[in-house]
């Protein structure tokens, strides 16, 4: 009677996700959201051999984390509309920071937005809406938040000229190490960042009504303009190059990013660089590196700081925790930096999901179970990686998922066609995987990427056109086993990609390339079959059905 439970079961644990059968008891959790900016997954519990990051790596010893997540777009404003709004980038048509989605697009609600519909508390800290035109310059207050969003007053002086070079002269420079009672305020943003976050907690302790805490921290996004002492983590001697930092050989150019937003900073400039493809002295190289995972470790320790705090005012057993990125950042692989691009060093974030009860059991009366961790200090060995989850997920799963573990009504996917239509998801609902504890692989799993370029040749603005600008859209499709890329011609003014104008394509078997250096487009046949079978206008339900064409097309690649 029962030699069939295993196949069965899971999908009857699924429909009871679905109808939140699974909630601890009727109490609503609350909900604490840390936000990175350009964070890859240089992260220990990311299995980075470098980067020392022992707060994160802690949440993650007693969370689901996700290893392959994706954002929908390399760029921060368009991913963090694309994330909070559940939908892709054409849907929210935004793909530059100019726009905002109510008007330009479609009244879309947002995650905070849903559960301050649901009795929450929605309180939002330093960048998690980007700023500006993209988010109606009020980073969506009030649909979004209970109270006016909190931006660090010492935030203004982030790109100005506080860069101490050797010789005491000030500039505006990437690499930027302070002493930071001698910056303006006497501070830095994120450390006002996590002030506020733990002076929220505080004030909502005990409160009746539960919140929703979004905290955006600013690095390691650039200028790297953190603590000085976080360097000594990092010689510089100690310091390697990317494993692949030539510009591959069969790259498209309109798949390369040529990093402007980095020329621009003085000490960049004096390098005296050639455009587009450099390449950036190797020992300049080995500070950017430096200097990056220096400004992860400092990021590490506000993240350990709110979560102490969390444990001190007793509120670790009734809150979900969620930690992210926008999206990642390239230290020179494919001979390029920054974002801007398909690839997964851009495109990859760590997702690390933590509910009390269901990805670690409740600590004991009086037990911290998120002590803090100084790095300078540290003696604390390797955690373990708590509930590893293999399969490809993106970050437009993050709202149907929070709201399913939270225990509010599920939000039902969008059809094909969902303009008009204010609450649905473009993404999946991961609490199978997380309160299940689903481990196995699943191969039909993808994520779908895109990024905009003005032109095939490389220009000034090819990292970032504005939206009239745009002419070649790249949609790319990531499996477990390839990342398969095809950039067509694309009509700014109705956002309309036309599949017909074909100008270049990518495609890279993970296997044999992890770090997707061999363009094999050309000389695999079936790849530009693959074009005509599977790709269609958009990244819409309809594409996703017909993706298995593309699957069947490539399995003969992985025999």
């Amino acid at each position: 009677m029962f030699e069939n439970t295993q196949m069965w079961l899971p999908v009857v644990i699924l429909y009871l996700l679905e109808q939140n059968v699974f909630a601890i008891d009727n109490k609503r959790l609350n909900i604490l959201y840390l936000i990175a900016d350009d964070l890859r997954p240089s992260l220990g519990c990311y299995s980075d051999p470098v980067v020392k990051s022992p707060n994160i790596d802690q949440l993650a010893s007693m969370s689901t984390v996700f290893y392959n997540a994706y954002a929908q777009q390399a760029v921060c404003g368009p991913s963090r509309v694309s994330f909070l709004t559940s939908r892709r980038p054409d849907t929210t048509k935004l793909y530059d920071f100019n726009s905002y989605w109510r008007v330009h697009a479609g009244n879309y609600t947002t995650l905070p937005q849903y559960f301050k519909s649901n009795g929450y508390t929605t309180l939002s800290v330093g960048k998690v809406f980007h700023p500006g035109i993209a988010s109606n310059h009020t980073d969506d207050y009030p649909y979004s938040w209970s109270v006016p969003p909190y931006h660090p007053p010492s935030f203004k002086y982030e790109k100005r000229k506080v860069c101490k070079n050797k010789d005491g002269t000030l500039h505006s420079n990437l690499l930027c190490p302070v002493d930071v009672s001698e910056m303006p305020l006497g501070t830095l943003p994120d450390m006002e960042n996590t002030a506020e976050a733990i002076r929220l907690l505080e004030s909502m302790k005990g409160s009746t009504n539960p919140f929703f805490l979004a905290v955006g921290f600013y690095k390691p996004h650039i200028p790297f303009r953190i603590p000085r002492e976080y360097l000594k983590l990092y010689p510089v001697e100690s310091m390697t190059l990317a494993p692949d930092p030539d510009v591959p050989k069969k790259l498209p150019n309109v798949a390369y990013n040529p990093w402007t937003d980095i020329r621009k900073r003085e000490d960049v400039k004096a390098l005296n660089l050639s455009f587009p493809y450099g390449p950036i002295p190797k020992d300049f190289q080995l500070q950017i590196r430096q200097h990056y995972f220096a400004s992860v470790s400092y990021m590490d320790a506000q993240v350990g700081n709110i979560l102490h705090a969390l444990d001190d005012l007793g509120l670790t057993n009734d809150t979900i925790i969620v930690f992210s990125s926008d999206h990642g950042w390239s230290l020179g692989e494919h001979g390029e930096w920054a974002k801007y691009s398909n690839f997964d060093v851009a495109t990859r974030v760590p997702l690390i999901v933590y509910k009390p009860g269901v990805t670690s059991s409740f600590p004991r009366p009086g037990e911290k179970i998120f002590p803090f961790i100084d790095v300078f200090q540290s003696t604390q060995g390797h955690f373990g990686k708590g509930h590893v989850v293999e399969s490809v997920v993106e970050l437009v799963d993050i709202f149907p998922t929070l709201s399913n573990l939270a225990g509010l009504r599920p939000v039902r996917h969008c059809p094909s066609q969902s303009f008009k239509i204010e609450l649905c998801t473009e993404g999946s609902n991961l609490a199978y995987l997380i309160c299940y504890r689903h481990g196995e692989l699943n191969r039909e799993a993808y994520s779908f990427s895109q990024y905009p370029r003005p032109s095939d040749s490389i220009q000034e603005n090819s990292d970032l056109p504005d939206l009239a600008d745009i002419r070649i859209m790249g949609y790319s499709i990531r499996s477990t086993d390839y990342r398969f890329t095809l950039w067509v011609g694309f009509d700014p003014l109705h956002c309309q990609p036309n599949m017909t104008d074909f100008h270049a394509g990518e495609l890279y078997l993970l296997a044999e390339d992890p770090g997707q250096d061999n363009n094999l487009f050309d000389e695999i046949d079936n790849a530009k079959v693959l074009y005509k079978l599977g790709m269609l206008p958009s990244w819409s339900e309809s594409l996703k059905q017909h993706i298995l064409y593309l699957n069947n097309g490539l399995k003969g690649f992985f025999d």
